[in-house]
């Protein structure tokens, strides 16, 4: 925001310099960026935060200075010499839409010269960097930089029916701006329309057909209140911002909206002649007019600040700002904030308020806060775990953007051919796709640091996916939290990476791993996997399809897990078990199984029939050949066993072994292989 110096000298007037004032509202809240000398003036360009609409014109932030320096604010009266016929005699005002559009006034004012503005009105508008156009439009700018209130003139002869409709947008609806561009309007966006056409995109910009021109002798004057949520959304899908929208975005105050009318009626008829008729015509909902006080704890300033500060002036410096006092008692009062500052609503609001006209610079060095280390949370817990383990595989934790392109989101998706959510963003308009998996993302930055010459990068994130927009879903399954990892290495080092990582977050867990056979798995090495019994996530080296689309030079195994699963099994406390006083047994069976028996069959029924002496089962290896036959295969397993309290004897490993033999005859048709 750039306010000119010689313009807030027309509010307030500080016995300070440029450089004093702008150090105060810096320490206020109000950061300088920069000024700069403008003929005989200062250009002084703030920044304002979001919340903090009100200071979007030049009386907010003479406001500002009036309540640091405590020096009188002046605010024009905006009085108007009104002619004896009614605007309502002449026009009409309808708002069909009160969603997009709240309230809207209308003012009518006849026989305007149009012509160049006064030196006065140029030079305050070429200080903030804005040129003139003629007098009529100029004002309209000049009042909107004052107050932060946008308005728009209407040639009323251009104007069907001379009446105003406030409607949302018809499908396939086009309007030529101001710029002299046509858009096509989103279907459901506000539009001021007459009785016939769109003739403005409410909130965002006018149209060139109504424009003011010489030709113009009858304007009509537009003070309204828009949804924010709706033109921002419009600004958006036409790439078209404007000092209205921006303002617009960030609500405006209603109770401004007849003094902001009347003000620019005042200067339009000292600019450029005409008679204001009288009356406004008024269309939308009343505004709220629910009194919000809130009460401010004087205990509290000490508690929360650090210093003291003396009922009597936290009242007063709230005051100054506007905040009125509605009853005041020896350790406490209530205020009402005032229309323009919607952001107030909780007595911390105020206490910040106080601090920062006060002084930030006057609360004590060595002031003793109330700190309280919190506890971490579980997903902090277990995010840390995860990144202690794959960075110590020597995986690097990268960031990606929620966005992608409709190509990239069709490279690997794990959840099937599920709609995607698209979104309408002005920015990045070809990647608009919120992404299903982290894995074609991580694929893409593997790609940018092989052109980089980084080969073999291996690479994971922990972020959030979108499945769906309904809200009928919880967050966790419309918006999981997953834990993406790409990298060069083999299928069972991928595989291997995920055990150790199980081991460390939730090792009672039973790790299972079940083969799949999506499109983007290479044959044959791709697996669904499960975690204690839940669906934990995938595994898979990509396809010769996938390396071809991303044009990636090296394979790419890749695995995508849910970070909830791993939360809801995580063991934050760990039971101690004492190193194995006794000798462990191990015993090596190589077992000829049918095709179709996968290890995790073999070690499960190893497992159940080996009893509570077996410690641990492993896999050796596996063999495929003439020598065991068609559609059959050996496993190569290791057992080990062991006892508390004493050494096995061999008869006794040799039992276990026999039940173990048994078991998996009977259940796998296996057959030991000699």
């Amino acid at each position: 925001m750039i306010v000119s110096w010689k313009w807030l000298s027309d509010y307030v007037s500080p016995d300070s310099t440029v450089e004093e004032v702008t150090d105060r509202l810096t320490m206020s809240g109000l950061n300088l960026e920069e000024f700069q000398q403008i003929g005989d003036d200062v250009a002084i360009d703030l920044e304002v935060t979001s919340n903090r609409a009100d200071c979007l014109g030049h009386i907010g932030v003479a406001r500002e200075i009036s309540a640091l320096f405590d020096v009188p604010l002046c605010i024009p009266k905006a009085d108007v010499r009104m002619a004896s016929t009614s605007a309502s005699e002449i026009t009409r005002v309808a708002v069909e839409s009160d969603d997009l559009c709240h309230e809207y006034h209308a003012r009518v004012i006849r026989g305007v010269k149009v012509g160049p503005s006064p030196d006065w009105l140029k030079s305050k508008l070429a200080a903030i960097g804005v040129n003139s156009v003629n007098n009529v439009v100029d004002v309209t700018n000049y009042v909107m930089f004052e107050c932060g209130q946008p308005l728009h003139a209407f040639d009323f002869a251009t104007l069907a029916e001379g009446r105003i409709v406030v409607r949302a947008s018809r499908s396939g609806e086009k309007i030529t701006a101001i710029d002299q561009k046509s858009y096509e309007l989103p279907a459901g966006s506000c539009v001021i329309a007459d009785a016939s056409r769109a003739v403005a995109v409410a909130g965002v910009m006018g149209g060139f057909e109504t424009e003011i021109s010489d030709q113009t002798t009858d304007v009509l004057l537009e003070a309204a209140s828009f949804d924010p949520v709706s033109v921002r959304t419009t600004a958006r899908a036409l790439k078209l911002h404007s000092p209205s929208s921006y303002r617009f975005e960030r609500r405006v105050d209603r109770a401004q909206l007849d003094w902001a009318s009347r003000r620019c009626c005042e200067l339009i008829q000292q600019v450029a002649g005409g008679e204001i008729l009288s009356g406004s015509v008024v269309a939308g909902q009343q505004s709220d007019k629910t009194i919000r006080t809130i009460t401010l704890r004087f205990d509290q300033i000490p508690r929360v600040l650090g210093m003291n500060i003396a009922g009597d002036e936290c009242v007063a410096i709230l005051g100054r700002l506007g905040i009125e006092c509605i009853e005041a008692r020896p350790d406490e009062a209530s205020f009402l904030p005032p229309s323009w500052r919607g952001d107030l609503t909780r007595e911390c609001d105020l206490i910040e308020e106080v601090a920062r006209i006060h002084g930030y610079d006057q609360i004590p060095d060595d002031a003793a806060l109330p700190v309280v280390a919190t506890q971490r949370s579980v997903r902090e817990q277990v995010t840390d775990t995860i990144r202690h383990v794959l960075t110590a595989g020597g995986v690097s934790e990268a960031m990606t953007l929620s966005f992608v392109s409709e190509e990239l989101q069709n490279v690997v998706r794990p959840s099937g051919d599920i709609p995607s959510i698209s979104v309408d963003h002005s920015s990045r308009s070809h990647e608009n796709q919120l992404r299903q998996s982290l894995i074609p993302s991580l694929l893409h930055c593997r790609r940018l640091n092989e052109r980089h010459g980084n080969q073999n990068a291996a690479l994971f994130e922990i972020a959030k996916i979108y499945l769906s927009a309904d809200k009928m879903f919880s967050e966790q399954s419309a918006e999981p939290t997953v834990i993406g990892v790409v990298s060069g290495c083999g299928f069972r080092q991928m595989k291997g990476m995920i055990e150790s990582l199980v081991g460390a977050v939730a090792p009672s867990a039973a790790l299972e791993t079940v083969a799949d056979d999506a499109a983007f798995m290479a044959p044959g090495q791709g697996a669904r996997l499960k975690l204690g019994g839940h669906e934990f996530g995938w595994i898979a080296q990509l396809s010769g399809d996938v390396l071809k689309t991303m044009d990636l030079q090296d394979s790419v195994v890749a695995s995508e897990l849910q970070l909830g699963v791993l939360e809801e099994l995580y063991e934050a406390t760990r039971t101690y078990v004492p190193v194995p006083r006794f000798p462990t047994v191990s015993r090596d069976l190589n077992f000829v199984l049918p095709e179709s028996t996968t290890w995790s069959h073999l070690s499960e029924t190893v497992r159940e029939a080996g009893g509570n002496k077996l410690r641990q089962i492993s896999f050796g290896g596996q063999y495929r050949g003439s020598q065991i036959g068609a559609d059959k295969k050996s496993y190569l397993v290791t057992c080990r066993f062991s006892a508390d309290d004493r050494t096995l004897k061999a008869d006794e490993v040799d039992a276990f072994v026999s039940d173990i033999v048994n078991a998996c005859e009977s259940r796998l048709q296996a057959a030991l292989r000699t």
